[in-house]
């Protein structure tokens, strides 16, 4: 089994793909194909075929592409995120500047990665939005960084445990996982969760892991 795969439900990922080549759309079949972990449930090539899919299919992880005929991405993720919100939505997408990341994040979409990415790294990114991650290619976190960076220092330095946490967040681990991990309750990582946002002054999972992408090396 390997790293991706390996931090994947015990259940299969039903995951429906979505984009308007259909060589990425066989080519994503491929690679879902390899691993008993992820299950392709479905494919649509463009905003409207997905959210009828969503609708029909209930897939756990949607693979959006953004540039597509017709409803483009970001509209099709705000779509979906508004009405079947535990359908978790990964960006694959050629581009990285910052009005198209911000646009599909903004609409709801829990992670974006880019179409060169290794084939693991698109694995664990599906695995990571289903368990509640925010799974962001380095290049992208740095495009965002750049554009809008996160204060850091200003309401003071975390703590060692809101250090451990935030990493394991960085992971795409979700609550009870890292409660699990660290042998604490859930209650308490929600607790210091709230601590962190109010420290690097984010308000969500995707804008702490972009600061930890960043700064939490130096914590």
């Amino acid at each position: 089994m390997t790293d991706a795969t390996a931090i994947a439900t015990e259940r299969p990922v039903r995951v429906l793909v979505v984009d308007d080549h259909v060589i990425v759309r066989n080519g994503l079949e491929q690679l879902l194909a390899t691993t008993t972990e992820f299950v392709l449930v479905g494919t649509a090539g463009d905003g409207q075929e997905a959210i009828d899919a969503v609708e029909r299919l209930q897939p756990d992880v949607v693979l959006m592409d953004l540039s597509m005929p017709g409803m483009d991405g970001v509209k099709a993720t705000a779509e979906i995120s508004r009405r079947w919100p535990d359908s978790k939505i990964v960006v694959l997408s050629s581009f990285s500047d910052h009005q198209r990341v911000m646009a599909a994040l903004d609409a709801g979409a829990e992670g974006y990665v880019l179409k060169h990415a290794d084939p693991e790294q698109i694995l664990h990114a599906i695995a990571a939005a289903q368990r509640g991650g925010a799974p962001i290619d380095p290049q992208v976190a740095r495009v965002l960084l750049d554009m809008k960076r996160a204060p850091s220092t200003s309401r003071g330095p975390l703590t060692d445990r809101e250090a451990d946490v935030l990493r394991l967040v960085q992971q795409g681990m979700a609550n009870k996982q890292i409660a699990r991990h660290l042998g604490i309750t859930e209650r308490t990582v929600k607790a210091h969760l709230t601590k962190i946002f109010d420290t690097l002054g984010v308000s969500d999972r995707t804008q702490a892991a972009l600061w930890a992408a960043e700064h939490l090396r130096r914590v």
